[in-house]
């Protein structure tokens, strides 16, 4: 322990090895020096409760993130303007994803995206019986050889072409072909730890932060212009297209700069998560192929030998497929921490203590996941625990309207994989639907395990603002037999 550095270390190393023995310790609330600012915990449902809804007088998100994330987003959106802004931007852009017809929509691109990246990348590409290297459009009938692939670059990949083509269009899409991936590389490096309190720092990964922000910022841009250009003729249906028409509650049209920094944002924060929860998902199926094998039934009893293509309804029935999910969601929630600045004191109820204004609050909704007392055998992935009724859901909660539209408060719940409050993750329903695609295309179409000695999973890397899989994710994979009628 250090005056300025205090417990970052070893908070930094393992979060929640930190908060469970330091709740031995001392309890649900104690505080902690976090790079030179008190910081102080609180955890629990309560602790949840407390600093997630929290009110906009007594606790503030953008003091605290904006510094990171301003340089990665762009001015005037998310964290760098007023909450009351925000939450309208949070509303424009769930305009888009509200309705089971936007839905099917997105999940027939994201199904599409998926069988492309399969057909066209080189650790699945198949070679047909003539030797002519022609790909086998019937990946699901054409058993090949054993292969080896990265689990974390495989399906950052797949993530961020479903998620671009699906929610921000073609045009966008086509450039992760060429340019943007390099861009977004750069930008993803302004998420390092150290720019939380060096973000204007002349470091070289900085510099390349900024030159990429300006480059995709300038991209989208010219995206939006020749849109307008076009007039109101569409070809297709996305979220650029969606914020072009809209307008604040003052009438003023939504900034082009704006919707171009929105669209950085949604893609870099959406990115992180589901690449992370996909990630986890095809690791813990190569570590018990036993769960693969249910899935892979589960969709011939209910989808039919035939296996047609998944549509949102069929992906809706797919009860074991929306466990894994969850439960994977449950040990690796791709947030560790949720911390706010104090603006006024904040008495804690039924203790003696008061939270003074030179401090922050810190929440950890994963730590009610792992918790015994919550879900027995916490840190064991065990999709089937789902099987029975588990008090964690908040459909009867109060709800509250931040300002785009009605949500839960949520915080009753051990589990918040997505967390609560006016800060909640909008894309929500957009992260499930994308999980379960890939997940039934994978399991349609392949076999998973560990290599040869391997019997663990990764560690998980808490280096960045969200958590990943750590080092080595590289996996076995073996393509599916045809499926024979009984």
């Amino acid at each position: 322990w250090f005056p300025f550095i205090g417990s970052t270390i070893s908070y930094g190393m393992d979060p929640y090895r930190f908060f469970f023995n330091c709740r031995e310790k001392y309890g649900d609330i104690f505080t902690f020096v976090l790079l030179g600012k008190k910081t102080t915990v609180y955890l629990g449902t309560k602790g949840n409760d407390f600093i997630l809804n929290g009110k906009l007088r007594d606790v503030c998100a953008e003091e605290v993130y904006s510094p990171l994330t301003t340089p990665v987003f762009g001015r005037h959106v998310v964290y760098d303007c007023p909450n009351a802004k925000l939450m309208e931007q949070k509303k424009v852009s769930k305009v888009h994803r509200n309705s089971s017809n936007a839905d099917s929509f997105l999940l027939t691109i994201v199904v599409c995206e998926i069988w492309t990246y399969i057909r066209c990348t080189p650790f699945v590409r198949s070679f047909d019986h003539r030797g002519s290297g022609r790909f086998c459009t019937k990946v699901l009938g054409t058993p090949g050889p054993n292969g080896v692939f990265d689990v974390c670059k495989t399906i950052a990949e797949i993530t961020i072409y479903t998620a671009s083509r699906s929610l921000q269009g073609k045009e966008v899409r086509s450039r992760f072909d060429s340019t943007f991936a390099e861009l977004y590389h750069d930008l993803d490096m302004g998420f390092a730890p150290i720019n939380f309190m060096l973000p204007w720092a002349p470091l070289p990964h900085n510099r390349k932060r900024d030159a990429a922000q300006k480059r995709m910022t300038e991209t989208y841009m010219e995206i939006i212009k020749e849109r307008r250009k076009a007039g109101s003729k569409k070809d297709s249906e996305d979220m650029v297209w969606n914020l072009m028409s809209c307008m604040y509650k003052d009438g003023t049209p939504v900034p082009d700069e704006e919707i171009a920094h929105m669209m950085i944002a949604l893609l870099m924060a959406g990115q992180h998560s589901s690449s992370s929860t996909a990630a986890w998902i095809v690791l813990h199926l190569a570590a018990s192929p036993e769960i693969t094998e249910e899935l892979y039934q589960e969709q011939l009893r209910i989808l039919g030998h035939d296996m047609p293509p998944l549509t949102y309804e069929n992906l809706q029935k797919l009860d074991l497929h929306a466990k894994v999910i969850k439960e994977t969601l449950r040990i690796h929630a791709p947030i560790h921490s949720i911390i706010r600045a104090v603006k006024n004191p904040m008495p804690v109820e039924g203790t003696p203590y008061v939270i003074p204004t030179s401090h922050n609050v810190l929440s950890s909704p994963g730590v009610t996941a792992r918790s015994e007392e919550h879900f027995p055998d916490p840190l064991e992935w065990k999709p089937h625990r789902w099987d029975e009724a588990i008090a964690v859901s908040s459909e009867d909660e109060e709800k509250v309207d931040y300002g785009y539209g009605l949500v839960t408060k949520g915080t009753n719940s051990p589990y918040l994989p997505f967390g609560a409050g006016r800060h909640r993750c909008i894309g929500e329903q957009f992260a499930y639907v994308q999980l379960g695609a890939i997940t039934a295309a994978l399991v349609r179409l392949f076999k998973f395990s560990n290599l040869p000695g391997v019997q663990t999973l990764p560690d998980t890397d808490y280096s960045s603002l969200f958590s990943k899989p750590l080092g080595n994710s590289k996996i076995q994979f073996e393509k599916r037999e045809p499926v024979t009628k009984a």
